[in-house]
């Protein structure tokens, strides 16, 4: 498994901007999708976006296109996702995960796709 390490969550105001980074340590990291997922109070945590192994390809969540952008750099081992235009029901803790295979030909969205996660950021967008 790969290990992983978020940071960048914050507390903002709506409209404004948090960039969001985990780090991965592993030497499969190169070769996993990525994903990143959020749990708001009292809900379920749900799919945010994904990027495939070689960063050609990413996915996003209705709710974070157009305002999200997932990328990743393989020579830091590390992820970032990039939140502009925030909203108040972004709030939630975000969690990165890498792919539960290596090599993927598709980007993953669900939970069960996924094998490792961080502990999670919060992020904190007020009105």
């Amino acid at each position: 498994q790969v290990q992983l390490v978020e940071s960048g969550g914050g507390s903002v105001q709506a409209g404004g901007s948090l960039r969001l980074s985990c780090a991965a340590s592993g030497r499969t990291f190169r070769n996993k999708a990525m994903g990143w997922f959020r749990q708001a109070p009292g809900k379920e945590r749900e799919f945010v976006a994904a990027i495939s192994w070689r960063g050609g390809v990413t996915y996003y969540a209705d709710s974070a296109k157009g305002r999200f952008s997932i990328s990743r750099d393989n020579a830091k081992s590390t992820v970032y996702l990039q939140m502009m235009s925030l909203k108040p029901e972004d709030t939630a803790v975000y969690y990165c995960a890498a792919d539960r295979e290596t090599a993927r030909d598709y980007v993953p969205r669900r939970e069960t796709q996924f094998d490792s996660w961080g502990q999670g950021t919060q992020v904190t967008v007020s009105s």
